[in-house]
C-alpha cells in the first residue's frame, strides 16, 4: 500500500493531473462541466476540477457525493484551464494544492489503484467543518 497523502506534494513528476470521485469511469470517459457538486447537492458546476497533488485527490476521493469506494482518476484536460479560485485564493495563496478547473472536458487516462486515504478521524474532521461552513451559509463554490 502507498503513503498517506501528503499536502501540497506534487504527484509523481509533475505532468499527471488527477481527479478524486466515487464514480466508476474508464480510460477515454469524459468528464464534463454541468454535473452536480459533490460539495453541494442540487448545484450542477459550470467546470471541472482537478489537481496534482495526491492529497487533494484524495479529499475529492473521500468527500465525494455517492455509495462506494472513492476513487482517483488521472487526467487529461482537452481545454484551457486556470487555478481553482474557491481552493487557491481563499485558502492556500499562491496554489501549493495544485488545484484547477476548466470549462472544457478532462479525459480519464487511468485509475490510482495504490492510494492510501486520510484517516477516519481527519476524514470526519473535515466533514464536520464543510457542515459547519454550510450552516452558516459559508459554503460558496465561485463557480
Amino acid at each position: 500500500m502507498a503513503d498517506a497523502p501528503v499536502p501540497f506534494e506534487v504527484y509523481g513528476d509533475g505532468s499527471t493531473f488527477l481527479h478524486g470521485t466515487k464514480a466508476a469511469l474508464a480510460a477515454g470517459d469524459l468528464l464534463e462541466p454541468g454535473f452536480e457538486s459533490n460539495f453541494r447537492p442540487g448545484a450542477p458546476l459550470r467546470h471541472v476540477y482537478f489537481t496534482q497533488t495526491l492529497d487533494a485527490a484524495t479529499w475529492g476521493a473521500e468527500l465525494a457525493a455517492g455509495e462506494g469506494r472513492g476513487r482517483i482518476y488521472m487526467v487529461e484536460p482537452r481545454g484551457d484551464f486556470e487555478d481553482d479560485p474557491n481552493v487557491t485564493d481563499k485558502r492556500f495563496p499562491g496554489n501549493p494544492t495544485r488545484s484547477y478547473r476548466t470549462l472544457s472536458a478532462v479525459q480519464v487516462v487511468g485509475e490510482l489503484t495504490d492510494w492510501e486515504g486520510h484517516s477516519a478521524a481527519q476524514v470526519r474532521a473535515m466533514r464536520d467543518g464543510l457542515a459547519a461552513l454550510a450552516a452558516r451559509g459559508e459554503d460558496v463554490i465561485e463557480d
